[in-house]
């Protein structure tokens, strides 16, 4: 697609390539996000606790992370015949209580490795808007369908979301100096808290990252949410429910993201891992065939030489 206004991006200074370990974290573009460099094979973990929304929740997950802070049954509660942590999406929740506490806490040790080893993370940020646990007084990142009468819901200001990006940088930085940064604003409209609730939530975040006072060297704006409000202004970009991109969206959203975060030499590496995956999902209408056999001889061909390169890609 070729738009005649174009949002200008930074290329970025810490690109990313074949041996770059990522992390993603945040609302469900993260998701998104993920899933693309997942099918062209690069090296990536995404929201090992689940889709979280808020920068608050982002900070308390990175911190008990960070400081190997294993769960305990004062952490967890049982409702609707599972047992649910509020820190942690509802997709972690289980029925019976002691596999729920292992899994994780085995969540816990993977993500304190994963963030020691992790060459960039990609953060995105859904919401200003939070849910306050009366009983804890603590901001939570799934209500988990408790009844609305237990929380206090709040707008973050853009000082408490600046503070709390600063910490989470802080955090991971404690351990993984050398870690780079890659801040985005999901372009998912949360019109559920109305549509200029909405509008006041994006600003604060967007207000947050651009902040005079958070000048962080190590980290770069990625601007997701503009390009789909301002690039791509029109409803044939949205899914049914006229509030998530369509996949034609989320596609070009990629493009952009590749064009100014990815080394141009893997971007040919990533013309043949999307040739294989192509080749992987074909289905013929007669597999016994002696062309069929040949094309598999070829395609297999095709993968041995990219592992030889990678071998950290499995197909």
């Amino acid at each position: 697609m070729n738009f005649t206004t174009k949002i200008p991006i930074s290329k970025s200074t810490n690109p990313i390539d074949y041996n770059s370990n990522i992390m993603s974290l945040g609302s469900c573009f993260a998701e998104n996000i993920g899933d693309k460099f997942q099918y062209f094979k690069f090296q990536i973990t995404t929201n090992p606790f689940g889709i979280i929304f808020n920068p608050v929740a982002i900070e308390m997950l990175i911190s008990r992370v960070v400081n190997n802070k294993k769960y305990t049954e004062n952490d967890i509660f049982f409702h609707n015949d599972l047992w649910h942590c509020f820190e942690v999406h509802s997709e972690l929740s289980h029925p019976d209580k002691e596999t729920f506490l292992t899994n994780l806490n085995l969540k816990i040790q993977q993500s304190h490795n994963l963030i020691i080893q992790s060459t960039h993370s990609i953060i995105t940020y859904g919401t200003s808007w939070v849910y306050r646990n009366k009983q804890t007084g603590k901001i939570v990142a799934n209500c988990h369908k408790i009844p609305q009468n237990q929380f206090e819901k709040e707008i973050l200001s853009a000082e408490i979301i600046e503070k709390s990006i600063k910490n989470t940088v802080d955090l991971i930085q404690k351990v993984n100096p050398n870690c780079h940064f890659i801040f985005t604003i999901s372009p998912v409209r949360h019109i559920k808290d109305g549509f200029i609730e909405n509008n006041i939530s994006k600003s604060h975040l967007i207000a947050a990252i651009h902040s005079s006072n958070f000048q962080l060297p190590a980290s770069s704006y990625f601007p997701s949410y503009e390009i789909m409000m301002d690039e791509l202004r029109d409803y044939r970009f949205y899914a049914e429910d006229m509030l998530h991109p369509s996949q034609v969206a989320i596609g070009y959203i990629w493009e952009r993201f590749v064009e100014n975060y990815i080394f141009e030499e893997n971007q040919t590496t990533m013309e043949e891992v999307s040739s294989i995956q192509k080749g992987l999902a074909h289905r013929p209408f007669h597999s016994h065939t002696a062309d069929h056999q040949k094309f598999l001889n070829a395609l297999n061909t095709k993968i041995r030489m990219l592992q030889k390169k990678f071998p950290h890609i499995k197909f």
